[in-house]
């Protein structure tokens, strides 16, 4: 299932778009549900981050685009969220700027510069800066191929919104930042060093910056790109014309979209 940005406009590739404003409410809540449940478990959050109903809540939810699976129950068990900045954004505007390493003496002035680098590559481009995170997989599936399709699907899905330049600051926990760097993703390069691997106080876990630009996944995985983007143009995309985040509704956590 695909979340656009609330109020987006939706690629006419996309071939089964509903607009709902409530099941798009329902679904952002409920991902936001699952996303604070597992990061709860995996100790990267405290249970006062997260909002009285248990959701794992981030402003730029609402702005970005959301890969969602269901399994059988129709209960979500994986998601990815992807940002399209605006124009060439300051640094102080992006989710990186709030980091532990942008306030290091030694690497935050640097982690500006590379970001900024970044930010101007993609502009030359003609292709959108933005940023990947809120990955989050349901236990039973981190030993399954979930973990690498749903960042796969990631690639497909910024490919099919006109190729994204950006970052991901990923977790060490669970091999997670390995397994991006695997899939195509690479440490970020700053005044001719890649960036190191630095301890957040707020997720509770060593991070590493890495650059993501959805043109080149690694070779290897290419096929399966393009396999997941053709699996994208058909999946159900949930649209909201005005959000209703906060509203109270009842969710179950399920849903049958057929």
């Amino acid at each position: 299932v695909i979340l656009p940005p609330t109020g987006a406009q939706v690629p006419g590739l996309f071939r089964r778009v509903e607009v709902n404003d409530w099941l798009h409410a329902a679904f952002l809540a409920s991902m936001q549900r699952f996303r604070g449940e597992i990061y709860l478990q995996d100790g990267a959050v405290r249970p006062e981050q997260l909002t009285g109903d248990g959701r794992h809540y981030l402003p730029v939810d609402e702005e970005s685009w959301h890969v969602l699976t269901l399994n059988d129950e129709g209960k979500i068990c994986a998601c990815l969220r992807l940002h399209q900045e605006q124009g060439t954004p300051p640094f102080e505007k992006l989710p990186i700027s709030d980091s532990a390493l942008t306030r290091c003496p030694t690497w935050g002035g640097r982690l500006r510069r590379a970001v900024e680098s970044e930010i101007a590559n993609a502009s030359a481009a003609h292709i959108t800066f933005g940023d990947i995170g809120g990955w989050a997989i349901a236990p039973e599936r981190r030993r399954t191929l979930e973990p690498l399709r749903t960042i796969l699907a990631g690639y497909g899905l910024a490919e099919h919104l006109g190729s994204i330049l950006g970052i991901a600051t990923a977790t060490c926990k669970h091999g997670s930042a390995a397994i991006l760097r695997k899939l195509g993703l690479f440490p970020l390069p700053a005044d001719g060093e890649d960036l190191p691997a630095y301890y957040d106080p707020h997720y509770r876990s060593e991070m590493e910056v890495l650059r993501f630009d959805s043109r080149h996944p690694n070779p290897k995985y290419r096929t399966w790109v393009q396999e997941l983007r053709a699996l994208l143009s058909i999946a159900p995309v949930v649209c909201a014309r005005q959000s209703l985040a906060g509203a109270g509704l009842p969710i179950s956590g399920e849903f049958d979209l057929y």
